[in-house]
């Protein structure tokens, strides 16, 4: 019996790409409680610094919160509104104000 040749162009590519899911991380919104302490002033300060929202969206979402209770911050993968919100906690706590954020699956 002869040998069997088995020629191979070393210019074939192999498409060894397998059939992964990239997950798309789960949405939180970030939400602030309005109470009876915090001024409107501090809120807006932290809207601003922590969102990063304008000087007008600031105003219009504390606003928001003075008058029905809550307002929206934005929408984030959950560790960017956890850190989002625990940022805006502490500068709160650390300005003597007992501003609460809360999040809520999007």
């Amino acid at each position: 019996m002869g040998k069997s040749n088995t020629h191979t162009d070393d210019n074939t590519k192999v498409d060894s790409k397998t059939n992964e899911q990239v997950a798309t991380p789960s949405l939180f919104k970030v939400l602030m409680h309005n109470d009876d302490y915090t001024t409107m002033e501090f809120v807006v300060d932290i809207l601003r610094q922590v969102f990063r929202k304008s000087e007008t969206e600031a105003e219009q979402i504390m606003l928001t919160i003075h008058f029905q209770g809550v307002g929206y911050c934005g929408t984030f993968p959950h560790a960017i509104a956890e850190a989002k919100a625990d940022q805006a906690r502490l500068q709160a706590r650390k300005a003597g104000f007992p501003l609460r954020c809360t999040l809520e699956e999007a």
